[in-house]
């Protein structure tokens, strides 16, 4: 009879982001169990059970305290620790012994930030919260891609007094902060949480989103993000297949004496665009109509001429094009291309759609050319591409 390992699973279950890391989990432990679970239903605060008397064979927690740093240790088990601190990585950390799942923050940053680059934005901001490393991280990456674009970002510091901290205190505070940016800016909230409460700020402010503030968020918690009003654009982490490459690692340290740490990166896979950054940001009107042209039209087979015809207005293709290159960066025929490529490998991520008919939705109209286009940007067939987004 083949043994039973006995996994405590210290994730939070009060978030997208976690719920679907323990899904992959429990993909895994489906193929390659029988595993039994520890879980205690709820936000970031978790406790080690009692690992000896309960029988555990391994962990898979984020440690949120150094008790249950202690506990973990303390129990000598296998264990993989989610989104470690510098400090904890260091050398002569006890946890820096453990493997590493943890969020790639950096790039879900730089993605969140050519996301509303790509609006046409002039001025961008990040509102975090305080001691939670992935939040800082997510902030680094997003001034980074900012700066290098040559702007300056600002970066909301929440209260240092505790009692200012409360939502019901903090709202006034972060509402106060918005009226003072300066308008249409493009702001990143370091997760879906923090964008919904963001968008409540600016409903107090008396802020238009997306008009004068363009949010985003991380995660895509769907229901947390549909039921913000209004619906919150975010970035999708795979953490789904995080969550079984954790599985997969801890299986293979529970039967086996590796010990050598391995660290696992829940990369982000793309923007989920809903009303919070639905906008073009730009002082050219008639450039920002034919970037809504485009965007609304990217599941068509549209030229160039299409979208000079769409504006109605006596100005030659040539005057539109040069216009269009300095606004946006790319002529007009780049973009089209791009936003439907980018169409395509959403529907490729998100359905089942054969790749004909992916083709034909993204405005490609055949396969072949579908594919010529994945092989020229992305180095892989659409196939691939499907593959690679999805969990193994």
């Amino acid at each position: 009879m083949p043994k039973t390992f006995k996994v405590a699973l210290l994730i939070e279950t009060a978030r997208g982001y976690g719920r679907e890391m323990l899904q992959g989990i429990v993909r895994y432990a489906r193929l390659h169990g029988p595993w039994a679970f520890y879980v205690t239903p709820g936000d970031f605060e978790q406790a080690v059970p009692e690992m000896k008397q309960w029988g555990g064979t391994g962990i898979i927690a984020r440690v949120e305290t150094p008790a249950v740093a202690r506990a973990i240790v303390a129990s000598g088990l296998p264990a993989v620790v989610a989104d470690l601190t510098e400090g904890q990585r260091a050398s002569d950390h006890p946890l820096s012994q453990y493997s590493e799942i943890a969020s790639d923050s950096e790039s879900a940053a730089r993605m969140a930030a050519k996301h509303l680059l790509e609006r046409g934005f002039r001025h961008y901001a990040f509102v975090g919260v305080p001691d939670r490393v992935w939040s800082d991280r997510r902030q680094e990456g997003f001034c980074r891609r900012i700066e290098a674009e040559g702007y300056n970002p600002r970066v909301y510091r929440q209260p240092r007094r505790k009692c200012d901290r409360q939502w019901g205190r903090e709202q006034s505070l972060l509402a106060d902060w918005l009226h003072t940016l300066p308008k249409p800016i493009g702001l990143m909230a370091c997760n879906d949480d923090r964008g919904r409460e963001v968008l409540e700020a600016c409903r107090k402010a008396g802020v238009a989103v997306p008009e004068e503030i363009a949010v985003v968020g991380v995660d895509n918690d769907e229901l947390l993000c549909e039921l913000s009003d209004p619906p919150l654009s975010s970035v999708v982490l795979n953490a789904e297949r995080g969550g079984y490459q954790a599985a997969k690692l801890l299986h293979k340290l529970m039967t086996s004496r590796r010990k050598k740490p391995e660290r696992i990166l829940v990369e982000p896979l793309r923007v989920v665009v809903r009303r919070s950054t639905d906008v073009i940001a730009l002082d050219d009107r008639e450039v920002a109509f034919a970037l809504q042209f485009i965007r609304d039209y990217s599941g068509q087979p549209i030229q160039v001429s299409d979208v000079v015809r769409s504006l109605e207005l006596d100005i030659s293709r040539r005057a539109l094009e040069i216009r269009f290159k300095r606004a946006v960066g790319r002529s007009i025929h780049e973009e089209i291309e791009r936003v439907q490529l980018e169409r395509a490998k959403r529907l490729l991520a998100e359905t089942d759609m054969r790749t004909a008919e992916v083709a034909t939705a993204s405005g490609f109209g055949t396969a072949s050319y579908l594919a010529w286009m994945f092989r020229q940007r992305l180095g892989m067939t659409p196939s691939q591409y499907r593959v690679n987004v999805r969990c193994q």
